[in-house]
């Protein structure tokens, strides 16, 4: 209430300051000294500047008629830091207190190019984030959804203030869920946190004793189990455990381990700040998604098919390694079509650091040396002592077959990066934890029936038509009668459809350095409330 009343003073306060500096009987005549103030003002940003050239520098925030969109932008400005937005770059107070000290024509020229300078600041971050990523971590090579100013204020200028003002947030459920998710953490540092921590033990069925009872009282706390006396960890013990295990990424085994325990012992303070994270990435990724899209999130090691924000097929995954030039980048396409039978041209960084001995000793015969036609070229016509795997003249491939490490099939959303999906004969990778094995790209675990539910939407018999491809032999491709937009995500915190918040692990550190750039801008101070 008190946050509430200190808004509805701030949104008054603008309302008198706008009303007694601007009186109706002034605003009826024009005035060459606010004009040339505001196009003064304006005249380092182009999309302002062509908006008020457009209108006739007529005022959008200053005006006799302007009060709506003068209270909406308060209002909206006094909740940005609910959104985890720099509150202090909208510079609420200097922005009330320039109203009050309005004096000539002038001077409400400058007020009007300085509101509209904030809204366009307000509206970039809510709209598509506060940060650059490529500036955070290279891995990060998602195109931002940066709105044009000039279209920005046009569309606001002939909208309902308020309404267009919400519709700037990301319209994607998972924001909104992130959004309530954030409340209800805020909430729990309000209230103390989870209780004490659970010592350090591994606990297991049957077991008793002060951290059994320590284990309870933190899992009740934290919403996986009901109210309880028992002191023994008991079938409903067990069953808590498991659930925070599943929603951890963890082997949901039923014990608490020394992992478990580790997850069940981070503060809602941290966990607040991975949710502060994800709202940002969700920003970043503020476009629409596709009724049908394919999600990979890189720490969930999953790639999922989604139909109208429903999972219809999902499975275990394989990313790039931890390794700086191996992990997996973020970004955004579209998968066009399948290569069944695949060859493998592999990558010059991956010749040089893997292959590249062998092939100059004569070894790794299952590779072969083609030209820049296609043409293979016979080891014995290479001398290999006047090269480097740099300035190498050739390609080097592995045709298709059992031992391709492409497998049967890969999945192309042709993109710079050299990025796609595919099978994989090291089957045994998928069954670890953490699956960073790869160079990159991204290793289905069940490839087949990925193809099928991508190929039944064209198709009578999707398997049928994939296996006589398959059986055919060559490098065949079969093309997506539509293409299917492809989400290469890293998420540390997640839901479901229910709502239900999902942690993982921040395997390459983005994270940590998104939530570091975002205390550096302002953005975060930990979500806490003043």
């Amino acid at each position: 209430m008190q946050g509430l009343g200190k808004l509805r003073g701030l949104a008054l306060a603008v309302v008198l300051a706008g009303g007694v500096s601007l009186a109706p009987t002034v605003q009826a005549q024009e005035f060459p000294a606010f004009r040339q103030a505001l196009a003064e003002a304006v005249s380092a940003n182009e999309g302002a500047s062509a908006f008020y050239r457009t209108a006739d520098f007529a005022p959008l925030w200053t005006g006799a008629d302007s009060a709506p969109r003068r209270e909406a932008l308060i209002s909206a400005l006094a909740r940005a830091a609910d959104h985890g937005l720099p509150a202090a770059r909208y510079d609420l107070d200097g922005l009330i207190a320039a109203f009050g000290a309005v004096e000539s024509e002038r001077d409400r020229g400058k007020l009007e190019a300085r509101v509209t300078e904030t809204f366009l600041k307000y509206a970039r971050d809510l709209h598509s984030g506060v940060l650059s990523p490529r500036q955070v971590d290279r891995g990060i090579v998602r195109v931002l959804p940066r709105p044009d100013p000039e279209e920005l204020l046009r569309d606001f200028a002939d909208a309902a203030p308020v309404a267009f003002l919400r519709g700037l947030a990301p319209r994607a459920p998972e924001y909104a869920r992130l959004f309530r998710a954030r409340q209800d953490l805020l909430q729990v540092i309000d209230a103390g946190g989870w209780g004490p921590r659970v010592p350090d033990a591994r606990l297991t069925p049957g077991s008793s004793g002060e951290a059994v009872v320590a284990l309870r009282n933190r899992l009740i706390a934290m919403g996986y189990l009901g109210r309880s006396a028992s002191a023994g960890y008991d079938a409903a013990l067990q069953a808590a455990v498991m659930e925070f295990q599943t929603r951890h990424g963890l082997d949901a085994d039923g014990v608490a381990g020394p992992a478990t325990l580790r997850e069940i012992n981070v503060s809602p303070e941290e966990r607040l700040k991975s949710v502060i994270v994800a709202m940002e990435r969700e920003r970043w990724l503020n476009i629409p998604r596709g009724d049908r899209h394919i999600w990979v999130n890189l720490t969930d090691f999953t790639s999922q098919i989604i139909d109208n924000d429903q999972v219809t097929f999902e499975t275990v995954s394989v990313v790039g390694a931890q390794a700086s030039d191996r992990q997996t980048p973020e970004f955004s396409d579209e998968m066009s079509y399948l290569e069944i039978n695949p060859d493998w041209t592999l990558p010059r960084s991956i010749v040089a650091r893997s292959y590249w001995g062998a092939l100059a000793s004569g070894g790794a015969r299952h590779l072969q040396i083609v030209d820049a036609r296609g043409r293979v070229v016979p080891r014995e016509a290479i001398d290999f002592s006047r090269y480097t795997p740099a300035n190498f003249p050739f390609n080097v491939r592995q045709p298709p077959g059992p031992r391709n490490a492409l497998g049967e099939v890969k999945f192309m959303f042709p993109n710079p990066y050299a990025i796609y999906l595919h099978d994989s004969p090291e089957r045994h990778l998928f069954s670890t934890t953490v699956r960073t094995h790869s160079s990159g790209c991204i290793r289905l675990n069940d490839p087949r029936d990925f193809a099928y539910e991508l190929l039944s939407r064209q198709s009578d018999d999707p398997r049928a038509l994939y296996h006589r491809v398959l059986n055919s032999g060559p490098l065949q491709r079969i093309y997506l009668d539509e293409k299917v937009p492809v989400h290469l995500v890293y998420r540390t915190a997640f839901t479901d459809v229910r709502g239900t918040l999902n942690f993982r692990a921040d395997m390459y550190g983005r994270d940590a350095r998104i939530y570091d750039a975002l205390e550096r801008a302002g953005a975060a101070t930990n979500g806490l409330r003043s």
